[in-house]
């Protein structure tokens, strides 16, 4: 794809990729303020575990965020910090259908993510026996699931009520993860937790597959994790939420990604030919008073892909019949209406997911399965591409929305119970930037690949982005606590790795 000839050539210029020294070097004399760090544990869910280019592996729960924290926490009194690792650097699980992580790699003339070949080693066997473990961060989890009985329970995977992440080191079958938390006693804990409360919406499309979680049920789990870390007088730390529309998954492929010469690889009169056959539907659009649904191509400018938005009035029964009185056949007309009842071409307010880039301008396989012709079958082009591929400008709304809200609740929650506060929504923010992060002479952006901060799954950081992320959560520690835990040096810790 086009993205990729792009950092092909971006790729001469940058080298600044892999190192793996995760000493710090300062020589400070720490301390720890007001806070313990005897027994530090981290709940969180993928972010919290060190999760990256789509896998847990175990370079990368190495340098997870909380790994990185405990790190400097041995220097004002810290203990141990296990961490429950996967058995290889493949990162997958091969019983349950979790795939191995992505790799960088040459296809065709360009680069891109690849899944990296190989047999996981990695089982659902429980190793709670090599704990406990003090990193808690469970992929996938959200608000809820940190306190739901059975989450650790394989007989619960079938119903989707089990995490086979938990299910590895969970102490029981019926333990939660604040209840494994709270049983080790800490005197210092870090919760980051609910990205997946709204990540699991945005990234499946707003779909309706994967639904936001209810705020009010999102307060009381939040509360109930609180209350129950700092009951034995335990300090804390806690994290709001990024604005999931921030990053890379969402930012990397334009609205518009067909150039006129994308559209005539393979035939130089392409876009003529469409727009002669979108020209009696546009018709019908203006005689229906819906002249922004009209569909067309451009041969100087990009052109937006076309999309299904369900948000639009269905068209369909009213293309059908009008499409019918110009002598069209009731079959055709059907089809017409069917394809084209809630389509319009994506604006500039639409957010297209990272991996349309697997489907764009291909032919739809089920679409014509089901017996749509192979013209009018092409994802994006003739055939609107379905709602799983699109954020349009009303679902991006309701992400906007609950994000704000769930960080309010974090936010008075930390205020309410005198905990430190991490805003690593705002240095998301910053990534996101036109300018980025300099750390050192070494810019960050929260561009795909090249911006450095964000592994090749355009969700999770690298492990110099979770280093970007450790120091803000050290930055709060230190506020609130009077303690003077070092940062440590981004550039040292591991980027993406280039073939």
């Amino acid at each position: 794809m086009k993205k990729y000839n792009i950092i092909t050539v971006i790729l001469i210029f940058l080298t600044l990729v892999v190192s793996c020294n995760n000493n710090d070097v300062s020589d400070v004399k720490v301390e720890s303020g007001t806070a313990d760090f005897s027994k530090y544990v981290a709940l969180g869910n993928s972010l919290t575990s060190g999760y990256r280019d789509n896998a847990l592996y175990i370079s990368g729960q190495r340098e997870s965020y909380p790994a990185i924290i405990a790190e400097q926490m041995k220097r004002a009194g810290g203990g141990d910090f296990k961490i429950p690792y996967m058995s290889d650097e493949l990162g997958g699980i091969p019983s349950v259908g979790v795939n191995n992580k992505l790799i960088l790699s040459v296809v065709g003339s360009s680069l891109a993510p690849v899944l990296v070949t190989g047999t996981a080693t990695t089982t659902l066997d429980n190793i709670y026996s090599q704990g406990p473990f003090q990193n808690l961060g469970v992929p996938g989890a959200k608000s809820f699931h940190l306190i739901a009985p059975g989450y650790g329970n394989p007989a619960n995977l079938a119903s989707g009520n089990a995490n086979p992440y938990f299910v590895r080191f969970a102490s029981s079958a019926n333990a939660t993860v604040l209840e494994d938390a709270v049983s080790q006693n800490p005197t210092f804990f870090s919760l980051w937790i609910g990205n997946n409360d709204v990540l699991g919406y945005a990234t499946s499309g707003g779909d309706g597959s994967n639904s936001i979680t209810a705020t009010s049920q999102f307060q009381s789990a939040y509360l109930q994790l609180v209350q129950a870390l700092v009951a034995k007088g335990a300090k804390g730390v806690v994290a709001n939420l990024p604005n999931v529309t921030s990053i890379p998954f969402f930012t990397t492929v334009p609205y518009n990604p067909l150039t006129p010469a994308t559209l005539t690889a393979s035939d130089p009169n392409q876009i003529e030919k469409l727009n002669q056959a979108f020209s009696q539907l546009n018709q019908v659009f203006d005689y229906l008073n819906h002249p922004e649904r009209k569909v067309s191509y451009s041969s100087t400018s990009s052109n937006p892909v076309l999309i299904k938005d369900k948000a639009l009035t269905d068209l369909g029964a009213q293309i059908t019949q009008v499409l019918v009185s110009q002598g069209i056949s009731s079959t055709q007309a059907a089809l017409y209406g069917s394809l084209y009842g809630q389509s319009r071409q994506a604006t500039k307010s639409d957010y297209l997911l990272l991996t349309i880039s697997g489907v764009l301008g291909k032919p739809n396989s089920e679409a014509i399965n089901s017996g749509v012709p192979a013209e009018l079958a092409v994802n994006g082009i003739t055939y609107p591409l379905a709602d799983k591929w699109v954020l349009t400008s009303d679902e991006i709304a309701n992400i906007n929305t609950a994000t704000t809200q769930f960080n309010s609740i974090i936010k008075s929650t930390a205020d309410q119970y005198g905990l430190a506060f991490a805003d690593v929504n705002s240095l998301m923010v910053d990534l996101s930037g036109k300018s980025g992060i300099i750390y050192d002479g070494v810019s960050y952006t929260s561009k795909f690949v090249t911006g450095g901060a964000f592994s090749l799954d355009g969700v999770h950081p690298t492990s110099r982005g979770y280093a970007f992320i450790a120091n803000e959560f050290i930055k709060a520690i230190n506020k609130k606590y009077l303690s003077n835990l070092p940062q440590v040096n981004p550039n040292i810790y591991q980027g993406i790795t280039f073939p």
